[in-house]
């Protein structure tokens, strides 16, 4: 609705993040604020800057989200969501990210990292006392950075700035939170 309204400039910064918010963690009404600072890193997931952007968001989740929850269930799914929300939310403040910070890309970085751990093979070795998976998910965190460096590098579209920081700071929540969740998942069963 809010696309189609012409109000996503003031939906987004009304509940968007935006680091600023977070030196006196404004209250609503302050600031054109919608919700309090301190849940708009979940807000700003519900904000998309167009339908592209929701599409491909959505398919992200879907694909990868439907696969991780087989492995950590609904519960471990939410709470790597969640999770992932606000680290794309601290990893986009602590590389300086100006303006409202929308989508819900940050926090499905955090999906997709699990998924690639969940799913994809570990062919890396042991360096020296550092164990294979350990290394793996070394592999990970640095190709997905990279890529994010380059996609903000290029600077896509020519559209509004993609928050690089958020898909870094997800994508490395994922790969944190992955095996305690799985754990968390089997220590229930």
């Amino acid at each position: 609705m809010v696309l189609l309204s012409g109000w996503l400039p003031y939906a987004a910064v009304m509940g968007g993040f935006i680091p600023e918010r977070f030196a006196g963690l404004g209250m609503p009404g302050e600031l054109g604020m919608a919700v309090p600072a301190l849940l708009t890193p979940l807000s700003a997931t519900l904000i998309h800057g167009g339908v592209g952007h929701l599409a491909l968001n959505l398919l992200m989740l879907v694909y990868c989200g439907l696969s991780a929850e087989r492995v950590i269930g609904a519960a471990g799914l939410v709470v790597l969501y969640v999770s992932g929300a606000y680290a794309a939310a601290a990893g986009q403040w602590l590389i300086g990210g100006g303006g409202p910070m929308i989508g819900a890309s940050g926090a499905i970085s955090a999906v997709v990292a699990a998924y690639a751990l969940f799913y994809g093979r570990n062919r890396a070795r042991r360096l020296g006392p550092v164990p294979g998976s350990l290394v793996h998910v070394a592999w990970l965190a640095g190709a997905w950075v990279g890529i994010q460096l380059l996609v903000g590098a290029v600077g896509i579209g020519g559209g509004p700035a993609i928050a690089v920081g958020a898909h870094i700071g997800g994508f490395l929540a994922g790969l944190a939170l992955a095996r305690p969740l799985l754990l968390w998942r089997h220590r229930g069963a």
